[in-house]
Order: structure tokens, then sequence, then C-alpha cells
């Protein structure tokens, strides 16, 4: 199935791109989450509206990718969430909660959907995510996730 993509998505592409993939992976995963739209005529009009609100919002330079990033990973970011008694958290910490942390923990503004979560945050402790600025700089960020 030919789609659009509305938002990046890792080893697929960036907002704008079209792209071919298989039919339940667009239907089950990527539509119903907005981060596509199905392919048409019509749609291809939409590609570069897409595409230059992406150059809006994207990082323009590798140079000042790899700042941010070493502004990102000098930052210390806690994290404060209500828990129960052995540690478990009341629901899971999401990557908004992640890059509003880093925000108020003095690091730079950044787009909750660069934050890359490799599994559900579901208890105290320390944690490592992933902050993609550039398709080819990531920032490693540690979070000290709390009880509140």
């Amino acid at each position: 199935m030919k789609i659009i993509l509305t938002h990046e998505v890792s080893g697929l592409g960036a907002a704008g791109d079209v792209v071919d993939v298989k039919d339940g992976y667009a239907r089950n995963y990527l539509i119903p989450r907005n981060f596509a739209i199905r392919w048409t005529k019509g749609g291809e009009k939409d590609v570069a509206q897409i595409r230059r609100a992406r150059k809006i919002h994207e990082i323009a330079t590798i140079e000042q990718a790899n700042q941010i990033k070493g502004q990102l990973e000098a930052v210390k970011v806690r994290l404060a969430v209500r828990s129960g008694e052995a540690g478990r958290l009341f629901g899971s910490v999401t990557p908004a909660d992640v890059a509003s942390a880093i925000e108020a923990a003095g690091g730079p503004k950044i787009d909750k959907r660069r934050v890359e979560l490799g599994s559900p945050i579901k208890t105290l402790g320390g944690y490592e995510t992933s902050v993609r600025l550039h398709p080819e700089v990531a920032a490693k960020v540690n979070i000290e996730v709390v009880a509140a």
C-alpha cells in the first residue's frame, strides 16, 4: 500500500515521504495513529505542505544537531511521578513527559515525537532514552524516575 507519512517513523522515513508498506502495517498501525495517510492523486498536494511544515520544525544542520546533543547529554533529568509501594508507577512515562522534564531541567525545548523510549517505563529508577535530533544524530539522555 502506498502511503504519505505525516510524522517521522524510525526505519521508514520522515514526514512528507511517500513510501510503500504492507497493507496491514498501514491499516493497523500507521493510519490509526496518524503517522500516515493513504496516498491519492489529490494527496500529492498535501506532500508539499507537509514538507514545508517539516522544514520549519527540522534542525537544519548536523553542527546544530551536535550542539543540541551536547546540551541534552549535559542536563540531569529527574521526573517525579506517582507510584505505589513497590515502586510501580500508576500508568507509564510517555515521550511527552520526558520532553517536558528535559525542558524543566534547563535543557532545550524538543518535540515529543523525537523522543524514543526503548520500552515502556513503568517502575522507578534510572533509564536511558534516545532523542533523534537529525537523521544522523541521536542524543542519549539519562532520566531518573523518582516518586512524587
